[in-house]
């Protein structure tokens, strides 16, 4: 059996393995929900083993009434609430910088797999704060992970963790402890975890340990020093990532093993997304960007999740095609001709080109 660096048993050809890094693959038409054995994974350090029983997710901060601890059982006790939202890595889509900008960027060179969609089942997080004693000047709160200290260069930067702005956090954010109808695998956070809607995936901070609530700002090293835009003209006013851009993939061309031919009719199938907006419309060009036709979305279309496209196409001559896919969102956000560049490779935004062979019929 095919393992990963980690141990972890995988089936060879539902991922891209990049080291500890899995990126989904996929054939054929993809379904809604991500199974949660196919969904990508993002590490920074080795998944954290947690036994649920004694798991207490601590409270703490200047910006609660009162440090408070709450078992899973205790969490649970709040009822809960199930949500069907994408995750997504800051950096899905890196290796384009490369193979359509000529602009190569280091870290790890994602696809557009680096993104899944689940039935997340947890309390809001909003639930726990107001349980805890909010206080009316709370300003953020620094979700906190229970792997161990990510180091680099032989330099210890702590356990992963990221500040929220408290009006996301009073949002829509989720404190969850079921993915798809089970408990959340080990790899995507087990036995609880953040998922917040629509923003970078670094955000959703797994195996959660502790929310500290405080009345200013804290910084950590996942919002100044990576997860923030460097580079020419990026500036501390413009540089912060949050919302997750508009975005689109071509997934299928016809049906699997049929080809493509002149004169005959493919069916072009594939995804959008949009962090917090749902898609408005999906656009196909077959020659490059030149001329376009409007795609019909297919099935369920939300704020911070993924719809399905299609669009029938009839080829006109053998030979190469440059297809060109391009999203525009409910904000008004349209992809770009090209993504804006910055030194780490996160968020490529741009319409994603495709080469289609037309064989002769």
């Amino acid at each position: 059996m095919l393992r990963d660096p980690l141990g972890r048993p995988v089936t060879p050809d539902h991922f891209v393995h990049h080291g500890t890094d899995l990126e989904t693959q996929w054939e054929g038409e993809v379904p809604h929900l991500t199974p949660n054995d196919r969904f990508f994974v993002r590490n920074h350090t080795g998944p954290a083993d947690v036994d649920a029983a004694s798991w207490r997710l601590l409270v703490t901060g200047d910006g609660v009434g009162r440090e408070t601890t709450y078992s899973l059982a205790q969490l649970q006790s709040f009822g809960s609430t199930t949500r069907e939202l994408a995750l997504e890595c800051t950096g899905n889509g890196r290796r384009f910088f490369a193979d359509q900008q000529g602009e190569p960027r280091p870290g790890t060179q994602w696809g557009l797999g680096a993104i899944g969609v689940a039935r997340w089942t947890g309390v809001p997080l909003a639930t726990i704060l107001r349980h805890a004693g909010l206080l009316d000047d709370a300003a953020q709160v620094m979700a906190v992970g229970l792997d161990e200290p990510y180091v680099e260069g032989g330099v210890s930067h702590g356990r992963v963790r990221r500040p929220l702005p408290l009006a996301k956090a009073l949002d829509d954010v989720l404190v969850a402890w079921g993915m798809n109808g089970e408990p959340l695998p080990r790899d995507h956070g087990f036995p609880a975890r953040l998922v917040v809607p629509g923003w970078v995936g670094i955000a959703s901070i797994k195996w959660l340990g502790e929310l500290r609530v405080t009345t200013t700002a804290e910084t950590s090293p996942w919002n100044t020093k990576w997860y923030r835009m460097h580079g020419d003209g990026w500036t501390d006013d413009n540089s912060t990532l949050d919302r997750m851009p508009v975005m689109s993939s071509l997934d299928t061309v016809g049906a699997p093993g049929t080809g493509t031919a002149v004169g005959r009719e493919a069916l072009l199938r594939g995804r959008a997304w949009a962090g917090e907006a749902a898609i408005r419309r999906v656009e196909v060009s077959a020659d490059g960007g030149r001329h376009w036709r409007e795609a019909s979305l297919v099935g369920p279309n939300q704020p911070s999740s993924w719809v399905a496209w299609r669009l029938p196409w009839t080829p006109d001559r053998a030979g190469p095609h440059e297809l060109v896919v391009r999203a525009t969102d409910t904000r008004g956000r349209r992809q770009p001709e090209r993504a804006p560049d910055n030194e780490d490779g996160y968020l490529f935004s741009a319409a994603v080109r495709y080469r289609v062979e037309v064989a002769c019929r």
